[in-house]
């Protein structure tokens, strides 16, 4: 299998390497026998043409888990019927060494990191946690309150991009139609007016003609180009690219930095919860964000680790909003500051979910229009040389 390896050498600094191993541990030692120092280690996704393969169904696995050790069973027991009932070959295998390390006397948390591709940092850290204070169903159930709430904005962002997808890909299968097959058809219907029809009808016109002639040509043309532009939207320095661009909207992004902040603090919020220190759930939240939010978090994590208190830290790196800013001040009067992020997160929440509704009611209506004018004013260009025609009859 193959792990993706983050490790740190004298005169390299962090670096990023893709190992062949049999375990996260062969993985560390072929990292070690380099030089190289491990900071962590994750399966790598493969991106070969042999499919995708399935994901590990975690949300699902820690709720069924959790319902088990809160019947009595105990945790190896509970484990073994999940195992038992399993179906997927994938998904049995991941609790088949879970099982196996759990009857070598291993902790849970060490279980959990031999199936890295399964169970993320955060989960693991979670789980960790709670075996310092023996309440895993508690970490467990927290975990799927944040998954859950994380669930419901993706699905809330989702359902409201459907509809516009929709009317694009109607809207753009109908102009498609016209260009290709009906003007091709109307400019042999013009073809003996010559320029006796308008500039922009005998523009459409000889597009009909293309058409008509190399019509295999412009259609294996259109689908090379197609195929580019896809490849080309799928590489990470073009969607960095297009994120830049997106946050640099005057309200959309604002949007997508309160968006990121509002993952930020419930993930931040869960951690604290769970008894982890501030400065190493940073370090864990820090994929979360973008490049340039994560350099602030950087900056966050140094200035708490020098002494600051996390409101002034965050305030002064920019990874505050007004409301934020005051519950974390709260938080910190209060000793509750797990439960402040967490209640930042909810408000923002609310806030977005507004937000994407009032965009969303604003936005179909324009696009509906948009693409009535282009879909009309293709039909009027090809009647109007007939509307010319029959006013000079008259």
């Amino acid at each position: 299998m193959r792990y993706r390896v983050k490790a740190m050498k004298a005169g390299e600094g962090v670096v990023s390497l893709e190992l062949d191993a049999r375990d996260v541990a062969d993985a560390q030692s072929q990292a070690a026998g380099q030089g190289y120092s491990v900071l962590s280690v994750h399966g790598a996704r493969s991106l070969g043409f042999g499919g995708r393969r399935a994901r590990f169904p975690l949300l699902l696995y820690t709720q069924e888990l959790l319902a088990l050790l809160r019947s009595g069973i105990s945790l190896v027991e509970a484990i073994e019927t999940l195992a038992e009932k399993e179906s997927r070959a994938e998904t049995r295998s991941v609790l088949q060494r879970l099982l196996a390390a759990l009857y070598e006397g291993k902790p849970y948390s060490a279980s959990l990191q031999l199936a890295p591709e399964a169970f993320p940092d955060l989960y693991v850290a979670t789980v960790r946690a709670s075996e310092r204070t023996g309440d895993l169903p508690e970490a467990l159930a927290r975990y799927v309150a944040y998954q859950t709430q994380l669930d419901v904005v993706r699905k809330k962002l989702v359902s409201s991009s459907i509809y516009p997808a929709i009317l694009i890909g109607v809207g753009g299968l109908v102009t498609l139609f016209l260009m290709g097959y009906v003007v091709p058809r109307f400019a042999h219907v013009y073809e003996d007016m010559g320029d006796d029809i308008p500039f922009v009808s005998r523009l459409l016109m000889q597009w009909g003609r293309l058409m008509d002639e190399h019509g295999a040509t412009v259609a294996l043309a259109i689908a090379a180009g197609v195929a580019v532009l896809i490849w080309w939207l799928t590489r990470p320095a073009t969607r960095a690219a297009i994120g830049r661009a997106i946050r640099t909207l005057p309200a959309v992004g604002e949007r997508v930095r309160i968006y990121q902040l509002t993952r930020f603090y419930r993930t931040l919020g869960m951690l604290l919860s769970g008894g982890i220190s501030i400065v190493p759930a940073l370090s864990m939240v820090s994929g979360l964000l973008d490049s340039d939010l994560r350099g602030r978090l950087d900056a966050a994590s140094r200035m708490i680790r020098e002494g600051q208190s996390i409101s002034v830290a965050m305030e002064t790196c920019g990874l505050t909003t007004p409301v934020s800013l005051r519950l974390l001040r709260v938080g910190e009067r209060s000793g509750q500051m797990g439960e402040m992020m967490e209640r930042i997160a909810a408000f923002h929440d609310e806030e977005l979910a507004r937000w994407v509704d009032t965009f969303t009611k604003t936005f179909e209506p324009l696009l509906m229009a948009f693409i009535g004018i282009v879909i009309g004013g293709i039909v009027v260009l090809m009647y109007l040389p007939i509307f010319e025609l029959a006013g000079s009859i008259q």
